[in-house]
């Protein structure tokens, strides 16, 4: 175990250290880097480029063909780590405290580490698999993967497409006084992001009356928007969450239960939580309805001059089940006295919600690996409100869970605190260890 540890450490360390910032990327570095770690075990990898520099990777542990395949999936792009804001720089690979610091460890070098660990000991173990388990660590995930799974599918769908998917976006715990409950991550919402845009007239400031402002119908659309109350609605994985974590936490048990069967109170029942000091109310919210949320908004050149132009940007984001084509309509409904014949509409990225069933083999090997390493816990489907190249494959029709074993880690100043993409990102040797221990068994276990 000791040279597992010291192996997956390093292994992280180093890819910490390949700056893989997106923009613009650069991960064909990261993935020569693994190719090299890789052909030590003599893995033969292939890298496909859909752009100079935008690298992916893919490999594969070939089974006997009586089994389904299943894909060891992460991304090797990372987000912007401004190093002044950090107390370790975000590109060394620091460690302090038995925790490796950088840019990555979280989302997702770290999950890719130990997926590589993975699949180097199913082969130096021998195990007999009876599918092929392939890795593939890709480009551009965090700019939406268009040159990376989403490129991929259409262009090399039959070296990268299996039956079954584990990615990023569950499998930390959520810890209780009873124990831990670990994630599993079945389900993501959809995306609409979109820009509404106003013309007018410019003139003089001191002169409305003579100009006609762009501002203003941004303004209504905004505040139409914004003050919209969207429909609530459990899908299978929020109705399953409750009822596993309500399981666990008895005190949780009724309003849970209210929650599920009387919907419309659902806003009154989670003030009251919230009001209680109940962290998981906030986080239920977004994930029982549709959000129309404003990011950007532009409009304007000088203090004086009435603008001619104006435009806002929302991040929509729906549930599986809810429609881009039905949420367009939903939108053009609230803008209908505003008059959104007047103003432009442009989206920027689209998709769907996605969901995959609890009821499979994979699922039911998850819960039981988590259970014997940790005979008290509890292990729940969750919703994702961010998005991950899951919904590539779902759509493809691959059953896909987010799963990255792991602990939460200790509190700061009794908070825990989330650190994907924020500062002094970090994950403990001891995650990595536990994270390749459990990830190796119930892998070893499915396709065996």
């Amino acid at each position: 175990m000791h040279q597992i540890c010291e192996e997956v450490r390093e292994l992280l360390q180093k890819l910490v250290r390949i700056d893989t910032t997106n923009p613009s990327g650069n991960e064909t570095v990261a993935a020569q880097f693994l190719e090299q770690e890789l052909g030590k075990d003599n893995f033969e990898c292939e890298i496909i480029e859909s752009k100079p520099t935008r690298g992916n990777l893919i490999t594969r542990l070939e089974g006997t063909g009586e089994g389904p395949s299943l894909l060891l999936l992460s991304h090797l792009d990372v987000v912007a780590a401004n190093p002044a804001e950090w107390s370790i720089p975000p590109f060394e690979g620091a460690i302090k405290d038995g925790i490796v610091y950088g840019r990555g460890t979280l989302d997702m070098k770290g999950m890719t580490a130990i997926e590589v660990m993975t699949l180097k000991l199913l082969k130096r173990n021998g195990v007999k698999i009876k599918g092929d388990v392939l890795l593939a660590a890709t480009a551009d995930e965090e700019n939406g993967g268009f040159n990376g799974v989403s490129w991929l599918l259409k262009h090399h769908r039959e070296k990268f497409m299996a039956d079954y998917v584990l990615n990023e976006g569950g499998g930390a715990s959520i810890p209780t006084r009873s124990g831990n409950i670990f994630t599993v991550n079945t389900a993501e919402k959809g995306v609409m992001w979109f820009k509404l845009k106003a013309k007018g007239v410019p003139g003089h400031g001191s002169m409305p009356n003579t100009a006609v402002n762009a501002i203003s119908p941004i303004i209504c659309a905004v505040e139409k928007l914004c003050s919209y109350k969207p429909e609530i609605v459990y899908v299978p994985t929020v109705k399953a969450f409750l009822s596993k974590v309500a399981e666990k936490n008895p005190d949780l048990r009724e309003p849970f239960e209210e929650l599920i069967g009387h919907p419309e109170k659902s806003m009154q029942i989670l003030d009251s939580l919230a009001s209680r000091g109940e962290p998981l109310a906030e986080e239920i919210r977004p994930r029982i309805q549709l959000t129309l949320t404003p990011t950007m908004l532009l409009g304007g050149v000088k203090a004086n001059i009435v603008p001619s132009e104006c435009e806002v940007t929302f991040d929509c984001r729906i549930l599986p089940g809810q429609s881009v084509d039905s949420t367009l309509s939903l939108i053009r409904g609230l803008l209908s006295d505003v008059g959104l014949s007047e103003l432009g509409l442009e989206f920027l990225q689209t998709c769907n919600g996605t969901e995959s069933s609890m009821q499979t083999v994979l699922y039911q090997t998850i819960v039981d690996v988590l259970c014997e390493f940790e005979p008290n816990c509890t292990v729940t489907p969750t919703l994702l409100c961010g998005g991950t190249d899951s919904k590539f494959y779902r759509v493809q029709g691959s059953i896909c869970y987010g799963f990255h074993p792991m602990h939460t880690e200790p509190p700061i100043d009794g908070k825990y605190v989330r650190r994907e993409h924020g500062i002094d990102e970090r994950i403990s040797i001891d995650n990595l260890v536990f994270g390749t221990s459990v990830l190796y068994e119930t892998v070893k276990r499915f396709m065996t």
